[in-house]
Order: structure tokens, then C-alpha cells, then sequence
């Protein structure tokens, strides 16, 4: 598995098992967390990939404040596709905005008590969001192999609207629904240590309480929150193909995007 300096959540989804059998292709669709940390070997090591886009889904208040690093080596494509559930900002923002003031403890048990779970999250962004995972999935569609055009797609942990995004794009492309889960679950694990550390602190200073369900919104991947998302698709859409194309994608489209991932 390839490292890129800098990273933590960073991996190929290339290798994730079909339902009718086979796997995904390697060097198509690539998952992360931000850019913005990589170190200069980092940078070298990105370019050296045949990632040829980068799909940003933070806010531009996210991006404002850590720009994604690109390699200047050679051309790497930015599109943003900016989702609003799922920034940190705005979950601590609106914890605190809904304690109204009051800074005592049964103000940030109330405050924290509103926090939603990430399965709710995942809903708002699927009902609000389906434009931009099909344009998403558009861009991974339109990929060549003779030139370097694989995909990378990224938030800021590379959990939340990453890990929606890639789970409907793989489960589109006729991944098996149980390998989808794994790929989402692994995130927790990478994210562990000094990324989750560094996110803790900053949140301290903030002066909101770490409790379970913070961390859980910050640095977890429980399978069940994306078996949750996966089923409101199911159910309101009838599939996560079906899904990708009420926000646009056209058959031909979706066509070339499971060519693309799972030929």
C-alpha cells in the first residue's frame, strides 16, 4: 500500500471485492484526509500516483484555513465540491452557538447532548448532497488510463463526506455492500494517534467537553453509521445507483463509471 508523508487516512480503493465476484481496479479512486499537512516527500510521493484530480468536499472556510499542497511537478486538477455537513467547524460552531451564552456545565451537557450522531449527518448530506456526489462520480466516469487521471476525493478526516461519497461511488460500481463497510470502518484505526490527539486539543480549547459522542463524531467509523446511510439510499432511492442519478448523473455516465472502476 502506497504512504504519502503527511497523511494518515489515505488509501487506494482499488482491491474493494465485487458482489458478482473480482475486485475494484486499482489506481482509479483514491480516499483521504487533507492535503494540507503533507510534507515535501509527501508532495513527491502524490505526484509520483496517477492521481490526476483532486475532489475537495470542505467548506471554503475549511479550505481557507489549510489550503490543499499539490504537486507543482506536474498538473493536478482541483475541484471543490464544498458539503456542510460533516465540517468540524460548523459541529463545535453550533455547539456552542446553542448554549447561548452560558458556559456552565449543564449548559454544555444540554449544548453537547443536540450534537447529531454521524448517521444523521450522513442523511442530511445524502438528501442535500446528491448533485455533488454525482458530479463525483462524473469526474472518476471520465478517467483514462493513458494519462494520469485517477481520482482522489477528500474532506478533512477523510471519514465522513469522504466516506460517503466513495461508499456510494464503490456500491454504484457493484462493490459487495459488506466490503464497502470495511473500507469505511478502517478509517477509525487511521485516524487514531496523533491525528485524533491533535483534533482533541484543539477542541479542548474550544472549551467543549470530550465526550464519547464528540470522539465518535471526530475520529470514529462505526460500520453501523454507514450500513444507516446505505439503507436510507436503499430505501429512498432504491439504490445508490439510483441515487447518483436523481443528482444528475446520466446512464451513460454511471455506465462508464462502473467501466471504470470495476471492468
Amino acid at each position: 500500500m502506497t504512504t504519502i508523508e503527511g497523511l494518515h487516512n489515505f488509501r487506494d480503493t482499488g482491491g474493494t471485492a465485487l458482489a458478482a465476484g473480482g475486485t475494484t481496479r486499482e489506481g482509479v479512486l483514491y480516499r483521504s484526509d487533507a492535503l494540507g499537512a503533507l510534507t515535501p516527500a509527501g508532495v513527491e510521493a502524490l505526484a509520483e500516483t496517477p492521481i490526476g484530480v483532486v475532489i475537495d468536499f470542505r467548506t471554503p472556510e475549511e479550505r481557507q484555513m489549510a489550503p490543499d499542497r499539490l504537486p507543482a511537478s506536474r498538473s493536478v486538477q482541483l475541484i471543490e465540491l464544498p458539503l456542510l455537513e460533516g465540517a468540524l467547524g460548523e459541529l463545535a460552531g453550533s455547539a456552542l452557538r446553542s448554549m447561548d451564552g452560558g458556559a456552565d456545565t449543564s449548559a454544555l451537557t444540554a449544548a453537547m447532548a443536540q450534537l447529531p450522531t454521524l448517521g444523521d449527518l450522513y442523511i442530511g448530506m445524502l438528501q442535500h448532497g446528491a448533485a455533488s456526489f454525482a458530479a463525483a462520480g462524473r469526474v472518476v466516469a471520465a478517467g483514462r488510463d493513458d494519462e494520469p487521471t485517477a481520482v482522489l476525493v477528500h474532506c478533512t478526516a477523510g471519514k465522513d463526506r469522504t466516506g460517503v461519497a466513495t461508499a456510494l461511488l464503490l456500491t454504484a460500481a457493484g462493490a459487495a455492500r459488506e466490503a464497502v463497510v470495511a473500507d469505511y470502518a478502517s478509517s477509525a484505526a487511521n485516524l487514531g494517534g496523533s491525528w485524533a490527539e491533535g483534533m482533541y486539543a484543539m477542541l479542548a480549547q474550544l472549551g467543549l467537553p470530550l465526550t464519547d459522542g464528540l470522539r465518535t463524531l471526530v475520529t470514529g467509523s462505526p460500520a453501523a453509521e454507514i450500513e444507516r446511510a446505505l439503507d436510507w439510499v436503499d430505501t429512498e432511492h432504491g439504490g445508490a445507483a439510483a441515487y447518483l442519478q436523481s443528482g444528475g448523473l446520466t446512464d451513460d455516465e454511471l455506465a462508464a463509471l462502473r467501466a471504470r472502476l470495476a471492468d
